[in-house]
């Protein structure tokens, strides 16, 4: 599979993604509520259904999973991976913080990832093994070492308002331990930007597979490390995950083992078996 070939046709399809999106912010007339705070727009299905339309072309043969209910089995070793917006909510209110992600899987593994920024025209790109790049230019995770001089990102689940498990007493406890703590609405952004050293790490839970798909091999194509809770490789399935340049991925990793060794927090569920 020529997977340049492929860059090149994703990068495409997410861009005119990004155009259609940019149309319509600032005048979304229709909003639904998938949860009690879980939005969705007639921008995110008319993205969705574009790219659906669009990757299809590309790679025929592959099969397809994307956030808004669009689900195309047609091969066991190709899935696309798509969020067609991630930042619903931020897009909603016309906050400018949002992007479309797409990811490529070859036999169970994350080959190829595109995540598009359309307010500021920027394409994240990786393919495994070759980097991760920024409009084509090559991008480096972050050189910080001590977390005391980390700036963080991470989000908050939709069910923060109804569940014990909501993100809040890790929230607290970076704060107290790292420089400082974003929280801006895009996990997919958020990790494309640690890829691009802007973020030195980030942490989140209660993901879908298409917030981190993409993202997640930018930031191990650019030097950086992804993993579960535990330090175990990444499972899309498993909901959670922990981001850094690397070196600090020890002491993200120890904070969080601390939250869950004292009890305060009702356990991670297990991945789907």
């Amino acid at each position: 599979m020529d997977l340049k070939g492929v860059l090149d046709g994703t990068m495409d399809a997410v861009g005119k993604a990004g155009e259609l999106l940019m149309g319509f912010l600032g005048r979304v007339v229709s909003i639904q509520f998938k949860g009690e705070v879980d939005l969705v727009t007639e921008a995110d299905r008319a993205s969705e259904a574009l790219l659906v339309k669009l990757l299809g072309a590309v790679l025929p043969e592959a099969s397809l999973l994307a956030e808004e209910g669009s689900e195309i089995q047609r091969s066991d070793d190709l899935r696309w991976i798509v969020d067609p917006l991630d930042g619903t909510t931020n897009f909603a209110h016309g906050y400018p913080i949002f992007c479309v992600s797409v990811a490529l899987e070859h036999e169970g593994n994350r080959v190829l990832a595109v995540v598009h920024d359309p307010s500021r025209g920027d394409f994240f790109t990786a393919i495994r093994g070759e980097g991760a790049n920024l409009n084509r230019d090559p991008i480096r995770v972050s050189p910080t070492h001590d977390l005391g001089d980390a700036l963080l990102v991470t989000g908050f689940p939709y069910d923060v308002r109804t569940s014990a498990r909501n993100n809040l007493l890790q929230f607290s406890r970076f704060l107290k331990r790292a420089r400082a703590v974003r929280r801006d609405g895009s996990a997919a952004l958020n990790l494309a930007y640690l890829a691009a050293g802007r973020f030195d790490g980030f942490w989140e839970e209660k993901l879908a597979p298409w917030d981190m798909a993409g993202g997640a091999l930018l930031v191990e194509e650019a030097g950086g490390v992804v993993t579960d809770y535990g330090g175990n490789s990444l499972n899309l399935e498993a909901g959670h995950l922990v981001a850094s340049n690397g070196t600090l991925q020890s002491q993200l990793l120890e904070v969080l083992a601390e939250i869950e060794a004292g009890g305060e927090l009702p356990p991670l569920k297990p991945p789907p078996s």
